[in-house]
């Protein structure tokens, strides 16, 4: 009996009145099976899943992510750090319409004869429309490679037959998100019959009188205003700049303001990338905390930068990062001027000192600080007085590095710009590396070979047609190495360019005036800088590694690592 009964049950289960039932729980099951087997496979996903944006990458992968460039050459010297203009896409400044030369109205002969005196020598007005129509169109027409986004109202030139003009603008085929500047010197003629002709055009930023001396003025001919709007939150590379270190305008502002400081540490003196790694965790932290961060504005140039081959101290940070965008973007003070003011009302205002002297306090537990100054203290031991300590551990995830706030010099994107400019922004990059690692054979076997100029004019055979401006980018010292390539390219190299930061130039003026009258050496950091920068605006860029030889980049047996 107690056998029998479950069969029965079975049995009465597959009746045939009882299938639909059956067939129905049985679509259930399956259907709950395939649910639970999809929020399964989600769950696993979505754990494992590392999106492609490097700020959701730990530390060691965005360190690598940041100081790498394309497949790429320049990363593993560690020479060159990405800033916050790298991560912005090219494609930021599509939007803003440019100007055509059928948005030009040029006043026809009959428009203009009714006014006309027949004196050719009379001086040009350069605020006349038909002047201003006329050198506009004459630029769009002369710079076919260039995509025109505003021009400036001409000023007066040297004389009473020269107009200065400015205009901002983008390479067609411009891969960085950015705009230029440039301003020239036009030479303007009148004819009999009182039409205006441009006998000739000077070179890059040779019309000074139209150079602005503020910023976001309201004048000239822009296709559509957000271009302009738009360009204020891009770099504007020729633009005046104006790095003044920021001041509190009154002790009460003083008082009432929240600082944070990073004092001592064994971040000086290292690599460019050590330092920007550290100070972002500290402008992080200041961002986090709603404080001002107060830093210092001179470093130490590592040796690996220095003609000398030793670390020279006294190297202003705006040498080489734009600090205008900094604290217009971001609450920051000198250090200097911070302590003057600290010193004269600190005891008169009561202000309070909060000392952290260990990197494992973390910026969560210094949150309901009240005091004026939160100054964290490194001490002599490495790497536990390195500064980016304090963001690593349960820090990484709240505490961001605000990339976005550090862009290049704009003082030495303005040479990056010239010398692209004077390539009409119609070239093609190859970087050859040689130097130590060609002469290391253990470590990179055939890279000597590889790069030797028969080598290089056979590989470059099929990447760059002949008869092109060649730019190249290398560490080989002795130029002439590649005297063969002249047969088949123009060359050019970062020397040929050397009177844009030479005695004469508006780089060693800019930068003599910022170093208090001291003049100011155009350093191996530059150099790099203005060399990379200027390669990757090729229009067909050749890297050393994966194009030209296949040695592994950092060595033999190391390619996988390399392109991981």
């Amino acid at each position: 009996m107690m056998m029998g009964r479950p069969a029965h049950s079975r049995a009465g289960s597959f009746r045939p009145e009882n299938l639909g039932q059956n067939a129905i729980a049985m679509i259930g099951n399956v259907c709950f099976t395939l649910f639970v087997v999809g929020v399964l496979v989600f769950t696993i996903i979505a754990a494992t899943y590392q999106p492609e944006d490097p700020l959701f990458h730990p530390s060691t992968e965005i360190t690598s992510f940041l100081t790498s460039v394309s497949n790429s050459t320049f990363k593993s010297d560690d020479s060159l750090v990405k800033t916050g203009e790298d991560f912005m896409p090219a494609n930021q400044t599509a939007f803003a319409s440019f100007i055509n030369i059928t948005d030009i109205d040029v006043p026809s002969i009959a428009d203009t004869g009714s006014d006309c005196d027949g004196d050719v020598n009379k001086p040009i007005d350069c605020k006349d429309p038909e002047v201003f129509h006329m050198m506009m169109s004459f630029a769009i027409d002369h710079f076919k490679d260039t995509h025109f986004y505003r021009f400036g109202k001409p000023v007066r030139g040297s004389n009473d037959s020269t107009c200065d003009m400015a205009w901002r603008f983008r390479p067609k085929e411009g891969k960085a998100a950015a705009f230029y500047k440039d301003y020239r010197r036009f030479v303007v003629s009148r004819s009999e019959n009182c039409t205006y002709s441009v006998v000739s055009i000077g070179e890059y930023h040779t019309g000074v009188n139209a150079r602005k001396k503020k910023k976001n003025q309201k004048a000239g001919f822009e296709k559509t205003p957000e271009s302009q709007n738009q360009a204020g939150l891009l770099p504007v590379v020729g633009e005046t700049v104006n790095d003044n270190l920021p001041i509190v305008e009154s002790e009460k502002s003083f008082s009432h303001g929240k600082y944070l400081i990073y004092s001592g540490g064994g971040d000086r003196c290292k690599s460019m990338n050590h330092y920007l790694w550290s100070f972002m965790c500290a402008l992080g932290e200041a961002q986090y905390l709603n404080r001002t961060l107060v830093m210092d504005l001179s470093l130490c140039l590592s040796s690996i930068y220095t003609s000398s081959n030793q670390d020279e101290e006294g190297k202003d940070f705006r040498f080489y990062f734009d600090f205008e965008h900094l604290k217009e973007s971001a609450s920051v003070l000198d250090q200097e001027q911070f302590w003057k003011d600290w010193n004269e009302w600190q005891k008169k205002d009561g202000l309070n000192l909060h000392l952290v002297e260990d990197f494992k306090v973390t910026p969560m537990k210094l949150a309901d600080v009240k005091d004026t100054l939160v100054m964290r203290k490194f001490g002599s031991v490495e790497p536990d007085n390195y500064w980016y300590r304090v963001c690593e551990g349960e820090t990484e995830s709240v505490v961001q590095r605000p990339w976005h706030l550090i862009w290049k010099s704009r003082r030495l994107m303005d040479i990056v710009s010239a010398i692209a400019t004077r390539l009409n922004w119609d070239f093609d990059s190859v970087h050859v590396v040689r130097g130590e690692k060609a002469r290391n054979k253990e470590l990179w076997p055939n890279l000597d070979a590889d790069t030797s100029p028969d080598a290089l004019i056979s590989s470059l055979r099929n990447k760059i047609d002949e008869g092109r401006n060649v730019y190249i980018s290398t560490d080989e010292t002795d130029i002439s190495f590649f005297n063969p390539l002249k047969d088949k390219y123009s060359t050019h190299f970062l020397n040929d360019y050397r009177d844009l930061w030479d005695e004469n130039s508006e780089w060693y003026s800019d930068t003599t005036k910022l170093n208090s009258g001291v003049p100011v050496e155009f350093d191996g950091y530059m150099r790099v800088s203005v060399d990379t920068e200027v390669f990757l605006r090729g229009k067909k860029q050749v890297e050393t590694f994966n194009d030209l030889t296949n040695d592994c980049k950092d060595g033999v047996n190391t390619c996988s690592v390399s392109a991981s």
